[in-house]
């Protein structure tokens, strides 16, 4: 007799994902929410900076074929100076327009400006770098906070259901299904938002890494060639 209101219950407990939802209490509805809004963000950084990191290597392929194909630093100059640069194109033009400045402004000492040329170009590196990481660290926040937060979300569908079991006096899985339920959809919720935000937020740590790495050897090499032309014309 008892295991005919058990199954009648079980049948009328709507488990789909809307109805769980739905059904959820209002603070697990919150945690619910706010994981599904954080996902979507997550997904929206990971889309922009995959794009932006294929678009910058790109760029910086470009721009090294330019720069080793033989045309005068003065010509490239010249055809970068007017545009907004990025990346490689960014630290030559910087680094250019403060030789040029050194020679036109009618400084003839030439003390300190290997430094000066050095410096402008660990800023303009300093500030790619800085633009590549824009964001990142809401994929470390999401996926080192997301399962925690899906836990709380956890935590309180089981307290839902021992208030069940206390209000109902009865341990049948009919009373504590929705609530153990709700508990492990939050928790779900959860690592589907910190699961992607980890992995992704590793491969582009790992790429900047490499970009940036790329960006201070081509200072180094483009510093080198200006300081032969300081000594020749010292």
């Amino acid at each position: 007799m008892m295991a005919a209101p058990a199954g009648a219950g079980m049948g009328s407990a709507d488990l789909s994902l809307i109805g769980l939802f739905l059904q959820a209490h209002l603070i697990v509805k919150f945690v619910m929410a706010g994981l599904v809004l954080a996902s979507v963000w997550v997904w929206a950084i990971i889309i922009d900076k995959t794009i932006l990191y294929g678009r910058m290597k790109r760029q910086m392929d470009r721009f090294e074929t330019t720069f080793w194909s033989g045309q005068s630093l003065e010509e490239l100059y010249r055809s970068l100076s007017s545009r907004q640069n990025h990346a490689m194109a960014a630290i030559f033009v910087a680094a250019m327009r403060e030789w040029k400045r050194s020679y036109e402004g009618g400084a003839r000492s030439l003390s300190g400006l290997t430094q000066r040329l050095d410096k402008v170009m660990n800023v303009t590196i300093a500030r790619e770098v800085e633009r590549l990481e824009n964001r990142l660290l809401v994929l470390a926040t999401v996926g080192s906070a997301g399962p925690f937060i899906g836990l709380f979300g956890t935590v309180w569908g089981i307290m839902t259901s021992f208030q069940s079991i206390a209000a109902s006096k009865n341990t049948s899985l009919a009373v504590v299904a929705p609530g153990i339920a709700e508990a492990l959809f939050a928790t779900a919720i959860g690592l589907i938002a910190a699961i992607p935000a980890t992995i992704f937020y590793n491969k582009f740590v790992s790429q900047v890494n490499r970009q940036a790495a790329r960006l201070e050897g081509f200072a180094d090499e483009f510093s080198a060639i200006l300081s032969r032309q300081i000594d020749e014309r010292g």
